[in-house]
Formats: structure tokens, sequence, C-alpha cells
């Protein structure tokens, strides 16, 4: 017997799981969504927006120190970290209560606690519907006793946590993932950020920024895997300028306390060693599966710890779907909200196109900022195409003159046609001011597969930045203006 009865539960609130209620609710669904922490997940509370809001204050830090270049008089800037945290938490609480009211709203049943799968009675009646409804424990801290809620269908999005390394132990203090980021209580003088990827140039960067000693090490070839390698290196050169040091193709080994617990030492290579205050692990993250009784309800989970799904995010159990974190595909906000949606329209039966991964939009917001989707030149050959390329960069550009931000280029990558110009665009990828705002166009074009010709013959803005992915795509016909 169960406690209660919907249409759908959701097991997580984070942006697959919130994500996934909201757009059921909108469609008439009875949904439960059960939440066993906060409210938003990791993306609200200890990920994009805290991520992006502490970026935020780097930039205006960096707008104030370089007020005079444009004339503008202002005293040298210092940082006071706690009205730093306080505006964070602020906006956290304001989007968190939004949240809520929105779920209130829609009337989206929301239940405290961890959900798990109930175990479907062994001797069910395959080829009676109700056989196939799925019933959730829900189990609330304290006294009160286990809730037991049942639907024809689950969504689990239980999302994913920080992975760590071997002889790093975290103790929130001295040895921090991104859990511990948000809360600091004070800046560190020196840090090393293990890991070059997204999570771990956007914590050097805000380091950098606010005067922070940072070392990077990445045991990959390049910072930012996925990110073609002409625009990865606008970003390794500008941290070189602001005295980010990175060292890339390098093993961290272990580490060293101080005899004081003040700081460590990190030693990566056989030779190599960074002496810091803090030590910032960027290495990924992991699926959350604990807990959620899966393999007893007949769901696969694969040897990397994701929940197997197939491109309309169905399990292998009946009933069962999976979005977000806790199953392999880009570990995006944006991409749990698109396959939250997707879970549901299935559940309608409407038959929903899968999702094309290749052409997520990725987002960095690092200083300076980072912003593709597609191919990789060198993917792209990879994958069988002949191809041609435009670059353009932001020092040929008026309003990144204007703003004085002139690091930064535009790299489109197209199909080659017989007569050398380009055809069906393959991949855009970017690094400078705002780039992350600026991707919306080369992402439509890209996935609606537009060609070089079709971008070229539409107007584009001027000044701006965006004039760049259409110059860029104007070169591709062969002809060209400011380059």
């Amino acid at each position: 017997m169960s406690d209660a009865q919907h249409d759908v539960i959701v097991i997580g609130g984070g942006p697959g799981g919130y994500a996934a209620a909201l757009y059921g609710a909108s469609a008439g669904l009875d949904v439960a969504l059960v939440e066993r922490h906060l409210m938003g997940g990791t993306c609200l509370n200890v990920g994009c927006i805290p991520a992006k809001e502490l970026l935020e204050t780097a930039s205006v830090y960096r707008s104030v120190r370089d007020a005079a270049d444009f004339g503008v008089l202002a005293p040298p800037p210092s940082v006071d970290w706690s009205v730093v945290l306080d505006r964070k938490q602020r906006v956290i609480d304001r989007l968190k209560s939004g949240l809520s009211s929105m779920l209130g709203q829609r009337n989206v049943t929301v239940y405290e606690g961890n959900g798990s799968l109930v175990p479907r009675p062994p001797d069910a009646d395959a080829s009676d519907p109700a056989a196939f409804n799925r019933q959730v424990l829900v189990t609330a801290d304290g006294e009160s006793a286990p809730t037991v809620i049942e639907a024809a269908a689950v969504i689990i999005a239980t999302g994913s946590v920080p992975r760590s390394i071997k002889g790093f132990d975290v103790d929130g203090v001295m040895i921090v993932t991104s859990d511990h980021m948000f809360s600091l209580n004070r800046l560190p003088l020196s840090a090393a950020v293990i890991g070059g990827g997204a999570i771990g140039c956007e914590f050097a960067s805000l380091l950098g920024d606010l005067g922070v000693d940072v070392t990077v090490v990445e045991a990959l070839p390049n910072i930012l895997a996925g990110c073609d390698p002409d625009i990865a290196k606008i970003v390794r050169r500008s941290f070189r300028k602001r005295g980010i040091k990175v060292h890339t193709g390098a093993e961290v080994q272990h580490h060293e306390p101080r005899s004081d617990g003040s700081g460590t030492v990190v030693v990566f290579e056989e030779d190599m060693a960074a002496d810091v205050d803090l030590v910032v692990l960027a290495v990924g993250r992991q699926p959350m599966t604990q807990g959620l009784g899966l393999e007893e309800a007949g769901v696969q989970v694969d040897a990397r710890g994701f929940v197997a799904a197939d491109e309309r995010c169905r399990t292998s159990a009946p009933q069962v779907w999976a979005v977000g974190d806790v199953i392999d595909t880009p570990q995006l906000a944006h991409t749990a909200f698109a396959e939250g949606m997707l879970a549901v329209s299935d559940i309608l039966g409407e038959a929903p196109h899968p999702l094309d991964h290749l052409g997520t939009p990725w987002c960095i917001y690092c200083h300076p900022e980072v912003a593709f989707a597609g191919h990789t030149e060198a993917s792209a050959r990879a994958a069988g195409y002949d191809v041609v390329t435009s670059t353009h960069r932001h020092v040929g550009n008026g309003r990144a003159q204007i703003l004085g931000e002139i690091e930064g280029a535009v790299k489109v990558i197209a199909q080659r046609l017989p007569d050398g110009t380009g055809g069906r665009i393959l991949g855009v990828h970017m690094a400078g001011p705002w780039v992350t705002e600026q991707l919306g166009q080369a992402y439509l074009a890209l996935n609606w597969e537009a060609t070089a010709q079709d971008v070229a013959r539409l107007i584009q803005p001027h000044p701006t930045m965006s004039e760049l992915f259409g110059e860029a795509a104007l070169s591709l016909t062969g002809r060209s203006l400011h380059a």
C-alpha cells in the first residue's frame, strides 16, 4: 500500500529534476519531487550560480583596478570577502525562493528526504499496466515514519558529487572541492588547482584576479579538453600574462603538509612542486547513485557508476528514466534541463527526438570567457570530414577595442566544398569577452545545419562582438571584409 499516488515521481531537485517536475506539471501531470538536501541541487547551491557570482566579483574588481585606462580615477580596489559571500548567498536565496514558488504554483508535491526505488514484487503480472507502477520510499531525517509514494513513471535525477584523488583527503579547509570553495572564510595567499577543465579554469581565473598566487596542474596535454586547442591557447596565454602558472601533461604525485598545518606542498611530476595555502580539487564529478535501490529495482549501472540509459533517457527497468549528471552525457545544467523535458515527453508518449550531444553548447566563465559547440578542427577531421576553418580575432573588433578586452578569437569549422569554400558549419569555438552570451546564434546555426553562405547573407549588428562570428562565416565563402 502507498501513502500517495502521482503520475510521475522525480527523485532529485537539481536542474534535471526540477525541470522535469515543472515541465511535467505544465503538461497537466500530477508530479511529486523528492529532494534530500537542497532544492536546486549543485548548480544553484554550490555550482553554476555561486561560481558565476564570484567570477562577477572578479570582473568588477578588474574594472575598478583598470578604471584609470578609461579616465576614471578611483582608489586601488580591495576585497571584502564577507560582503562577497553575503551577496552570493542573497542571489542563491532569491533564486531558490523563486524555484519553490514556481513548484508550488504548478502544484508539484515536494517530499523532503531520501528517495529510493521499491522493488516490484517478483510475481507481478507484466501484462497488467498497474503492475508497472513504481513505488518510491521517502525517508526523512528524524523520527518520522518513511512515506511510500507511487506513480506510473519515475525519473532519477540525483546528480553528481565532486571526485577526489588518492592521497588528497578532503577536509574542507586546506584541501577543498567545489562544494567548499563558495564558503571559504577567507581568500588564501596561494592555491594549487588540480584539474584544468572548465571548473578548474574558472576557479584559477577567479582566484588569480583577486590576487591569489595560483598554480594549475592538469594531467592532459592541454587545458579545457573538448575546446579547440587554438582557443584554449588564448586562455592559457592570458593566464600566463596574469601570473597564473599552468602545468599540463603533469600528474600529481602527493602532497606534504607544512609542519604548522597552514598549507601544503603539492608535488607533481618528478621534480616540480607548489607550496600553497589551499588545494582545490577540480578533477571532475561522479554520479550520485548510492542508496537509490537501483540494483534491486533492476536499474543497470555501468562500470563507471553511471545509470545506463538510452537515447530517450530510459533505463533498463520498466517505467524508470534517468537524467542529468547521473547518466553519461555532458555534465551541464542545461543538458539536464533538456533531458528532464525529454523524459517527460517520452512518458507522455510524444516520441521526442533524441538530443544531439555533439551540438551541446558549452560556456566557461573564466577570463577570458570560452564558449563552443560542435566539432573541433581535429575531431571534425577524425570524423571523416574535409574541413576548412576561419578565425577572426577580437583585436580587430571595434566593440572589443572600446571595452579594452582584445584577447580572444572566434573560430568556425566548416565542411569544405569542392571549390574550397565552406559549406555546413560543423563547429564554432570562441574565447573573449562575453562569448558565453554570443554563442546563441552560432549554436542555432550549427544545430540547424546552416552553411557558411547561410550565415554570411545575414546582417550582423554593428558595433558588436557578435560580428566576429558573422565575419568568420563570411570569410569561408571566399570573400571578406575586415580580414
